[in-house]
């Protein structure tokens, strides 16, 4: 009776001393990961920000096959959220608490375990880098004691669980928004009668490959010149081509704004007045990147030598852009409609 009485005591002391080990472990824990993905700041944020993107590129789902989503009232923004049920990824929800465009998002993730609701901080912090965005995605928390008992006899850490989840999650959102951004159409819409007009415009000569990076700064500066003078804006901005050389590379063209009437600017100024002629155009629309504007422009003459059009004498043509990156982050959703006039 007094070897069992020993053992007895031996045990308590054993439990009692494990008890005291794993209460005073440290239970606060922090994983992170972060990884830079080339598009823009906006478009990293949306794809976090709206809970039904997250099927697409989070690590769980593809583990867990019997996973039943549920949205909540909100799936976007402040206070959305969604939760899921699995037997074996189990059971949890994830709100968003504060969603602040386009810098950072916090939210709250509980997950249901046989110990219990285990609440968790998760936050995301998006940095607009010259080659694109730097996306963080962390969680945070404290481990209750049952939960600290539970993972010293597991082979991983929360962190070495966790890491890998992250990057995997990462890798996966980087190719769903690239392949967002990639996704242009082109479409011949036919012959229309355009009804031109007076514009503002200013010029220069580049290359051809620098159109798109210099369009953007001449747009800025013909509608700041038209906003500081009263002037009134009519219509989208638009690129005309007064020279294209494909042997050389090099283009002389102008980016303008329409305007309803002519404006008379002073000598010296840079920025000037023209007027496009009511004319026959074929019209050829590009939903995409300008990086597809060569296979639109390319359509649109295959067109013409299909339906045997002839392109009227020394025209120029033109190009109107309906959106702009300043106002929609998505490449695959810019809207340019371009127009070569014909006989």
């Amino acid at each position: 009776m007094k070897i069992l009485k020993y053992l007895f005591f031996l045990l308590l002391i054993v439990i009692i001393a494990g008890s005291i080990y794993i209460a005073t472990k440290d239970g606060d824990y922090q994983v992170e990961e972060n990884q830079v993905i080339t598009a823009p700041v906006e478009m990293v944020f949306q794809e976090v920000n709206e809970f039904q993107n997250w099927e697409n590129w989070e690590p769980w789902s593809a583990e867990a096959d019997d996973m039943i989503i549920e949205y909540g009232e909100k799936t976007s923004g402040d206070n959305a959220s969604y939760s899921w049920k699995s037997e074996g990824a189990g059971d949890g929800e994830i709100r968003t608490i504060s969603a602040k465009p386009y810098s950072e998002i916090e939210q709250e993730i509980s997950f249901k375990t046989p110990f219990g609701t285990t609440t968790s901080d998760v936050y995301w912090e998006f940095k607009e880098i010259e080659n694109g965005t730097e996306v963080t995605w962390g969680i945070k928390g404290n481990q209750s004691f049952m939960e600290k008992l539970a993972f010293t006899f597991q082979d991983e850490s929360i962190t070495e669980m966790m890491r890998p989840k992250f990057q995997t999650g990462l890798n996966n959102m980087e190719s769903v928004v690239l392949n967002k951004m990639d996704k242009y159409a082109i479409n011949v819409d036919g012959v229309i009668q355009h009804g031109g007009g007076y514009y503002m415009y200013t010029t220069t000569a580049s290359k051809i490959s620098q159109v798109d990076e210099k369009m953007s700064s001449m747009f800025s500066e013909v509608s700041t010149y038209m906003d500081e003078n009263g002037i009134e804006k009519s219509g989208n901005p638009f690129v005309l081509y007064n020279e294209w050389n494909e042997n050389s590379g090099n283009v002389i063209f102008s980016a303008g704004i329409f305007t309803p009437s002519e404006v008379i600017t002073p000598a010296e100024s840079e920025i000037l007045t023209g007027f496009l002629p009511n004319q026959k155009v074929l019209k050829t629309t590009l939903k995409g990147d300008y990086k597809n504007l060569k296979e639109a422009w390319d359509t649109a003459y295959n067109y013409i030598e299909e339906y045997d059009l002839e392109i009227a004498e020394e025209a120029k043509n033109f190009e109107v852009h309906l959106t702009s990156p300043e106002k929609v982050a998505n490449p695959a959703k810019w809207i340019t409609h371009l127009y070569i006039p014909v006989k």
